[in-house]
């Protein structure tokens, strides 16, 4: 069975209580909102890993 949840490792830029601004590149202007509902965030160095599924990546043009 496939499973549709991806990592990436992205940097956050402002967190609030239901979401975070994330840009896979460093770059605010380009940063997008995710749900903390919908993904599970783990520290890494500098960046963060977020584990999501494939259908949130691609509607936030992650991937």
């Amino acid at each position: 069975m496939k499973s549709d949840l991806i990592d990436l490792e992205v940097q956050i830029h402002a967190r609030t209580e239901r979401a975070i601004l994330v840009s896979d590149d460093g770059d605010r202007e380009r940063a997008v909102w995710l749900p903390l509902a919908h993904v599970e965030v783990a520290p890494n160095g500098r960046y963060h890993v977020v584990t999501m599924p494939e259908w949130l990546a691609l509607d936030r043009g992650l991937i």
